[in-house]
C-alpha cells in the first residue's frame, strides 16, 4: 500500500508534489494515485486524462484523486471522470488538514476561490528526493492577465514567501548538504509587492546571501524582463554564486504579438537586457519559453520571433505549440491553423538543435565547473547536462574538462 504523486507541467508544481506525498503519508492516505496536474496548455490537459484513464485500467482497486490547476479551473470537468474519485483545488493541496478531509469527507470536490487565498503556504520541503540542488518556493500566482493563459485562475493573485521564512528554509536546506538552491514560483519577479516594506526579488537575495553565506549556487526558475530591479541586475553581473543562467519568460519576438499577448516588454527591451547582462558577464547564458503560432501571427511576425532566438542564441529553449484554452481573450482571436503552428514549433525546435550544438562545442577542450546529480551525470553552472565516464559523487562540484559531444550533450 503506498500513495504516489504523478506529476504535469512545471518546477512549481515538482516542489509541490514532494509537499504533496509528505500531507498525504503524514495523514494515513494509501493505495492512492494522486495527480498533480497542469492547465498550461489543452495538450496538457489531454494527457492528463490519458493518463488517468490508464491508471484506473491499470490499478483498479486504487483511488484516483487529482489536484493543481487542471482540477482547480475545471473542478467538476475531473469529478465526473468515472476513473476519479476525488478533486481538490491548488490552495488545498498544500494544507496538511485537506488530506484527512479526504479520508473522511465523502464529497467528490474540495476546491476554493483561489482569488480569495491572500498568503503563500509557508510549509516547505526539505528538498526534492534524489537531488543535489533544492527548489524552494518564494511566490505564487500572478497578477497579470496574459491573454493566452489560464494560470491566475488556477493560481490566484500573486502572494509572496516573507524573507525571514526564506532565509530559514534556505539555511535548512545549506545545513542538509545542498549545494545549489533554485527558486521557484509562477511569476517570481513580482516578488514582494504584497509584502510590508515591498521588498524586491534583488533586495530579498542579498539579503539572503548576507544571512546564510554558506549558498554555494542560486538559480531562478523563470525572470520577466519587464520586472527586474536594479538590485537583482547587480547580483547577476556580479554575484559569482548567482548562476550565469537566466529563463526569460519571452513568449514572442514580435512586437504586435506581444501587444495582442498582454505581455509587458518588448522586443527591444529584451534585445537590451541580454546586450547589457552579456556586457557585464559575457559567460550568462539564456533560456526562453516561446509560443508558436499565436492568434493572427503572420510569417513576417513568426519570422521575427526566430530571428531574435537565433540574435540572442537562445539554447534552452521550451517550445510550446500554441493552443486555445476556454475564457481566455486570445482563444477569441483569429486562430491559425494547426500545421502551420506545427511547422513554426518544429522550426524552433530545430533552430533550438543548431544553436545548442554550435554552443557546445565551443566548450570541449574547456574546464566547466559541474555539480554531480548522480555518480555518471551533472551541471554546468550554465545549467547543461554532463555526462561522466568517471564515478562522481552526488552533490559534490567538480572543476572538470569537456572533451566531446554526443547528441548534443556533453562528455567528460
Amino acid at each position: 500500500m503506498s500513495v504516489e504523486v504523478v506529476t504535469f507541467g512545471c518546477r512549481l508544481n515538482i516542489y509541490e508534489s514532494e509537499l504533496i506525498e509528505k500531507h498525504a503519508k503524514n495523514a494515513g492516505i494509501n493505495n492512492a494515485i494522486i495527480f498533480n496536474s497542469c492547465a498550461v496548455t489543452k495538450e496538457a490537459e489531454r494527457k492528463l486524462k490519458q493518463a488517468i484513464r490508464k491508471a484506473r485500467s491499470d490499478n483498479p482497486n486504487k483511488k484516483i484523486l487529482v489536484t493543481g490547476c487542471a482540477a482547480q479551473v475545471s473542478a467538476e470537468k475531473y469529478a465526473n471522470m468515472i476513473e476519479v474519485d476525488k478533486v481538490f483545488g491548488n490552495h488545498e493541496k498544500l494544507e496538511q488538514g485537506t488530506y484527512k478531509q479526504l479520508l473522511e469527507n465523502s464529497e467528490a470536490i474540495l476546491v476554493n476561490d483561489i482569488m480569495s487565498v491572500k498568503e503563500t503556504a509557508h510549509q516547505m520541503i526539505d528538498g526534492i528526493q534524489n537531488k543535489s540542488k533544492a527548489f524552494l518556493q518564494i511566490q505564487n500566482g500572478c497578477n497579470h492577465r496574459c491573454t493566452f493563459c489560464i494560470i491566475p485562475y488556477g493560481r490566484g493573485n500573486s502572494r509572496s514567501v516573507p524573507v525571514g521564512e526564506i532565509v530559514k528554509y534556505a539555511q535548512n536546506l545549506v545545513d542538509q548538504g545542498y549545494k545549489e538552491l533554485v527558486f521557484t514560483g509562477v511569476d517570481i519577479t513580482d516578488y514582494g509587492l504584497d509584502l510590508p516594506g515591498k521588498p524586491s526579488l534583488g533586495n530579498m537575495i542579498n539579503r539572503l546571501f548576507k544571512m546564510v553565506p554558506d549558498i554555494k549556487r542560486l538559480r531562478l526558475s523563470s525572470i520577466d524582463v519587464a520586472e527586474i530591479d536594479d538590485e537583482l541586475f547587480d547580483i547577476i553581473i556580479n554575484e559569482s554564486r548567482f548562476m550565469p543562467h537566466l529563463h526569460l519568460s519571452l513568449q514572442a519576438g514580435d512586437d504586435m504579438i506581444l501587444k495582442r499577448m498582454k505581455r509587458r516588454h518588448r522586443r527591444q527591451q529584451v534585445i537590451d537586457f541580454c546586450n547589457e547582462i552579456w556586457k557585464h558577464r559575457s559567460q550568462v547564458v539564456f533560456g526562453a519559453d516561446v509560443i508558436a503560432g499565436f492568434p493572427t501571427e503572420t510569417d513576417e511576425m513568426f519570422k521575427n520571433t526566430y530571428d531574435l532566438i537565433e540574435q540572442l542564441r537562445i539554447v534552452h529553449l521550451h517550445v510550446f505549440p500554441y493552443s486555445p484554452r476556454d475564457n481566455t481573450p486570445a482563444a477569441r482571436m483569429p486562430q491559425i491553423e494547426s500545421s502551420v503552428i506545427k511547422d513554426r514549433a518544429k522550426k524552433l525546435r530545430n533552430l533550438k538543435q543548431k544553436l545548442m550544438h554550435q554552443y557546445l562545442k565551443d566548450k570541449i577542450g574547456k574546464e566547466q565547473i559541474i555539480l554531480a546529480e548522480s555518480n555518471n551525470y551533472g551541471y554546468t553552472e550554465d545549467y547543461f547536462k554532463v555526462y561522466s565516464t568517471k564515478n562522481l559523487q552526488k552533490g559534490e562540484i567538480y572543476k572538470l574538462k569537456i572533451k566531446s559531444i554526443k547528441d548534443n550533450q556533453l562528455i567528460i
